[in-house]
């Protein structure tokens, strides 16, 4: 069966699905929740997306049932939050704040290179609600609510060749997220950015398209990009943080008190991954050095690659309206 015509035939709800029915039948019909990852049972997402269910099951107290869409079967998280905005085929998923450059210009800014200190600073910043403004905007232009923040993983670029320096790192054919965040930022440090899918990354490598890509420990681990790039250069540009997203159409055509749940659940599945993914960062790369698929390289100059990159996320900030939210950030 062709995903177009798989897509049609899911509800984003049951509930939604049976609007033709009588009230009565309506009130009967189980409630089914359709979500999606890109990723296998392993990875930290579908672990915090797991976690989501058990807890909205938990706190909701009444039968509801959720399907899990694994593996990019439904497509990548670009196209799952483009479901989620139509409230067709995907209920909820974690997807990254690139994703929702098209519908809100300041999301990508969450998760752009060098917001965030550490793992420590952005758990600080999630915890103080700081991105409120960022999410209201989501939730206003985009019709998907921000319900909870997984990730926690620190990105790294991984290469073909190892990377020491700036003067390694120029001219790098580097494959970056699609908000022109990323691209203006690499740019800047001297890399010769390139937006390329998720999925093609590998083979991109492989074919000398690029040399490079950047991601956290869980993604290079499960794309097995370290067998076409296996220099882990760390840069730590940034730390991986990602939305659990809830399609907003899907939110009210369910009871208050499972929407009430499915809140709480989010925000709490959201500490739960970015607890996990952290905690998993070291282990997963010794794991992959001892076993000879990756080599971590030191990067002598972070400190001077932030000092260039700075400009461009200032300027960004002030051309989203983000500047109090930029600094509040950063004294966090």
């Amino acid at each position: 069966m062709k995903r177009r015509s798989f897509l049609a035939g899911l509800g984003a709800t049951t509930a939604a699905a049976t609007i033709g029915m009588p009230s009565i039948l309506r009130a009967q019909a189980p409630i089914t929740l359709n979500g999606a990852v890109q990723f296998n049972d392993d990875h930290a997402f579908n672990r915090a997306l797991i976690r989501f269910e058990e807890l909205v099951k938990q706190y909701y107290g009444k039968p509801v049932n959720f399907t899990l869409h694994k593996n990019s079967s439904l497509g990548l998280e670009k196209q799952y939050f483009e479901y989620m905005s139509q409230g067709k085929a995907v209920d909820y998923g974690i997807v990254s704040p690139a994703h929702m450059s098209t519908f809100a210009k300041a999301a990508p800014f969450i998760d752009a290179p060098f917001v965030f200190k550490g793992i420590e600073h952005m758990n600080k910043v999630v915890e103080a609600n700081i991105l409120a403004p960022i999410a209201d905007e989501v939730e206003a232009k985009a019709e998907v609510v921000l319900i909870g923040y997984s990730g926690g993983g620190i990105r790294n670029i991984f290469a073909n060749k190892p990377l020491k320096t700036l003067a390694d790192l120029k001219g790098l054919k580097v494959r970056v997220q699609g908000a022109p965040i990323w691209s203006k930022t690499f740019a800047a440090v001297g890399m010769s950015p390139t937006v390329i899918a998720y999925n093609e990354i590998y083979n991109a490598i492989q074919n000398g398209v690029i040399s490079a890509g950047e991601n956290e420990a869980a993604g290079v681990e499960a794309m097995k990009f370290y067998e076409v790039a296996p220099h882990l250069s760390l840069t730590q540009h940034a730390v991986s943080i990602r939305p659990i997203c809830f399609s907003v159409k899907t939110l009210k055509t369910l009871p208050k008190d499972l929407q009430d749940a499915i809140r709480k659940a989010g925000k709490e599945a959201g500490d739960y991954g970015r607890q996990l993914e952290s905690s998993e960062e070291v282990v997963k790369l010794d794991t992959l050095e001892k076993a000879g698929k990756l080599k971590r390289v030191p990067f002598e100059e972070r400190d001077a690659m932030k000092k260039l990159a700075d400009p461009v996320m200032a300027t960004y900030a002030k051309d989203i309206g983000a500047e109090v939210i930029f600094e509040k950030i950063n004294v966090a």
